[in-house]
């Protein structure tokens, strides 16, 4: 179970426990031991050792600190309370709203002594903070149930031909709590309108610009006034899953959403820098089936060839070519054929049926060195490997070929001579002479595919 109160109320109270009976000093002592080890708090290594109940500290704490408890299992939230407490601050402070009277605002805490938290709520609340004592577990429930229940995009719809700014949402007279959301969606609308694929937000002298990349250029669409840079930032990072409360280290996430009938999904990567956090966004639409793109009836032989047989499949083009989309027709094809497929993503774009997809996560150590030292372990038939960089990675996926393995790896390349010229050096000798099949994007409309033998005469 977890703790109902952090480490502020219990190291402060700890030896009131133990006067009033409630615990010997030698179970404080020996809890403080375990919390240290195991990183918890003092109340969780009590309650987990089964020494003393989440109610009986919860009574203690109410009687020595005269702060009512209030259940929250059954309890209803004042919705319109939710504004004076992001979801950030509300999970990182285990702290939720519950009414508000005149100047005067109700708030659950799991840490009723926590004096930040409180002076945090008054400053961005702007009224008098009125503490009441809940369990932490019932606390983070009521969280999720309040604050996640609008916590998605919904459906965009768009009209092609007619002319749209997101500024008309940011201007608009809307009241709402959902304001900051509905701006977050218009921008997404609008982007998508555009046929644009990467949007980024920075600060400028302005407040919080809104870019669109277009042509390798970037084209500021307006910019996020400075008193809503926070509460956006705050709720697209929210709306991500990522942890809003964090500014000082890089996170990645994603948005799923709807535009009319298609599925579509956003990266979201946040980059610290001396000017304030950096987000950029990349919009994924759902791929097609492998006949829909190459049209070449001897082209689209090759490939399924190449799917069935050991050997790397390359694919290649300039930035925002649509490499990815490809690559994502071609597992769609492969999971037709009853393989176990594996890829290796920092973000999975879409959610392939019968296909394996692993998020590489820095956070926790699961590395691209530290995934595909274990992924043979899974014995897979085919692999796709997103953003490989170095010779050893290289090196070492070229060799699963000798282990029947068909890898899927994308290359940048502008063009064909560019890529020639990259390919010629002999960090790549292992590589070409591996590549069963390459598929070069030279645009939207002209995609070529080479066999196994007209890329070892092409890059002879």
């Amino acid at each position: 179970m977890e703790t109902t109160v952090t480490n502020k109320t219990l190291e402060k109270l700890k030896y009131d426990m133990v006067r009033a009976g409630l615990v010997p000093y030698e179970t404080i002592e020996q809890a403080e031991e375990v919390a240290n080890a195991q990183n918890i708090n003092i109340g969780q290594a009590l309650i987990n050792s089964g020494t003393i109940s989440e109610e009986t500290i919860l009574k203690f704490l109410e009687s020595k600190l005269h702060i009512p408890y209030v259940n929250l299992d059954d309890y209803t939230l004042d919705t319109k309370c939710l504004k004076f407490i992001n979801f950030s601050d509300a999970k990182k402070y285990r702290i939720i709203p519950l009414f508000k009277i005149e100047d005067t605002l109700t708030v659950a805490m799991a840490d009723p002594l926590d004096l930040f938290a409180i002076d945090k709520i008054i400053e961005t609340a702007e009224c008098s903070i009125e503490p009441v004592i809940s369990s932490e577990s019932s606390i983070l429930k009521k969280i999720d149930e309040y604050y996640k229940q609008d916590s998605s995009i919904g459906e965009i719809h768009v009209e092609d031909g007619i002319e749209y700014d997101w500024r008309d949402e940011l201007h608009s007279e809307d009241l709402s709590d959902n304001h900051i959301q509905k701006i977050i969606t218009a921008i997404l609308k609008q982007a998508i309108l555009e046929g644009v694929h990467e949007v980024t937000f920075q600060n400028d002298e302005n407040g919080f610009a809104v870019n669109f990349k277009k042509n390798g250029e970037l084209l500021n669409k307006g910019n996020i006034p400075q008193g809503l840079t926070s509460s956006f930032t705050a709720k697209l990072k929210t709306l991500a899953e990522l942890d809003a409360s964090v500014s000082e280290v890089p996170q990645l996430g994603k948005i799923s959403f709807k535009v009319d009938d298609m599925n579509v999904v956003t990266s979201i990567s946040t980059f610290p820098t001396i000017m304030g956090e950096r987000i950029f966004l990349k919009i994924y639409k759902p791929p097609k089936h492998l006949n829909q793109i190459i049209k070449s009836e001897k082209s689209l032989n090759i490939v399924k060839s190449a799917l069935n047989i050991p050997g790397i499949i390359i694919v290649c083009g300039s930035p925002l070519s649509g490499k990815t989309h490809i690559i994502y027709s071609l597992l769609l094809e492969a999971a037709d054929k009853n393989k176990n497929i594996m890829t290796l993503e920092s973000i999975a774009k879409y959610n392939l049926k019968n296909v394996h997809q692993c998020e590489l996560n820095e956070n926790v150590g699961f590395n691209m060195d530290k995934a595909s030292r274990f992924i043979e372990f899974q014995s897979p038939d085919v692999i796709y490997l997103e953003g490989i960089k170095t010779k050893e990675s290289f090196d070492y996926f070229a060799s699963l070929v000798f282990d029947n393995k068909t890898i899927i790896m994308e290359f940048l390349a502008n063009n064909m001579d560019d890529l020639r010229y990259k390919l010629s050096f002999s960090d790549f000798e292992t590589l070409k002479s591996l590549i069963s099949c390459m598929i070069f994007i030279h645009s939207q409309d002209s995609i070529e595919v080479f066999s196994k033998e007209a890329v070892q005469k092409y890059l002879a």
